[in-house]
Parts: C-alpha cells; structure tokens; sequence
C-alpha cells in the first residue's frame, strides 16, 4: 500500500538544521524500498514523501521517525493513498 505524507515547513530555522537529516533518511529509506518518491513543493513551503508499507501503522512509525517530524521543523499529515493504474482503460 501507499501512503502520502504531506510535510509543511513550522519552523524554518529548525528545517534548515534538520533537513541534512531528513535527506539522508529518505534516501536511506528508498534504498530499502520504502520510499517511492520524494521531494519540496515549488514553493518553498515543505515537502511530500511517498512511502510503500504494508500497514498504516507501518508507514506511520516511518513518517514519524523522519528527522523534521521528530525535531519539531515540520508537522505531518499522513494519507493512505490508492494511485491509478494509468492508462486508464
């Protein structure tokens, strides 16, 4: 299953300190197969991280874990995401 974390930036000077962390942990996690895709909205404003898990619970001890989170930088919103099987029909 997928799952989408959504992660707003709360404190700017604390995600500049911490996102060399939180790099390192998403690449860390793409490497295991864990993250499908990550990556900062254009507008400077946070970020999005795609995580593969095979429950909520899962991808939620895995979001939570992500430097920023721990560290206070970012707030978390996670969701449970079904993508489409393109092309459709």
């Amino acid at each position: 299953m997928m799952y989408v974390a959504m992660l707003p930036i709360i404190d700017e000077a604390k995600n500049s300190q911490f996102r060399p962390a939180h790099l390192e942990y998403i690449n860390k996690l793409f490497l295991e197969g864990k993250v499908v895709m990550a990556g900062p909205f254009t507008d400077k404003r946070g970020g999005m991280v795609i995580y593969r898990a095979d429950t909520w619970d899962e991808a939620l001890a895995l979001a939570q874990a992500d430097p920023v989170v721990v560290e206070g930088a970012r707030s978390l919103e996670l969701r449970e995401w079904s993508p489409l099987s393109l092309p459709l029909g």
